[in-house]
């Protein structure tokens, strides 16, 4: 009885250690291939990989929807891929879905509620999001107009060095401040920092 224990115990730890390998392999496939345009085996290995719940791989069908590779292009599927993605904490998924809010691309327009998904990505320190936050207060989209806020975000969003767009739109918005209100943007960027981006 020990043996067939045993042996039992075995067969499903092989079982469930092979599902994330196996897991791991083939969204490395799709990404393989999606990097080479082999957009057919990169659909082929994410899709399934989706359905059961992978946020990565959603995101990436998000992407593909969104921009019409290997599918049909369509924004009411690529929200939906990006929504999944999102609820699970996906920051580039929440920054996309985000995106799509704003724009209205496959849902109706809400500023709001772009506002909401940039915010939970740039807690998660994406200066994608951070930067695309800062947008959203220097023009009163979604939230109040705020100058220090948005210098704040175009901070943060620049100090990865990946948006030059943020360090742009900082130095610009710079411009209309005063110098108290720079100052003041500069320590809230210090603080969000140093609480690493939570309640910023």
């Amino acid at each position: 009885m020990k043996k067939l224990t045993a042996t039992f115990c075995l067969t499903v730890a092989l079982l469930f250690g092979c599902t994330g390998v196996c897991k791991s392999a083939d969204f490395q496939r799709g990404l393989t291939a999606h990097k080479s345009g082999d957009y057919a085996i990169a659909l082929r290995e994410w899709k399934p990989l989706a359905k059961q719940g992978d946020a990565a791989a959603q995101f990436n069908l998000g992407v593909m929807y969104e921009k019409g590779q290997g599918v049909p292009q369509d924004d009411k599927t690529a929200v939906k891929w990006y929504k999944l993605a999102a609820k699970q904490g996906h920051a580039n998924g929440q920054s996309n879905l985000g995106v799509m809010y704003r724009d209205g691309r496959g849902v109706p327009q809400d500023y709001k509620t772009a506002v909401k998904w940039y915010k939970l990505a740039a807690e998660q320190g994406l200066n994608f999001a951070q930067h695309n936050l800062g947008t959203m207060y220097y023009s009163g989209q979604g939230v109040l107009k705020n100058y220090v806020s948005a210098h704040m975000w175009f901070n943060l969003g620049s100090t990865s060095g990946k948006s030059k767009n943020a360090s742009k739109n900082r130095d610009i918005i710079a411009k209309l401040m005063t110098p108290a209100q720079i100052a003041a943007a500069q320590k809230l960027a210090r603080e969000c920092i140093r609480k690493k981006y939570k309640g910023c």
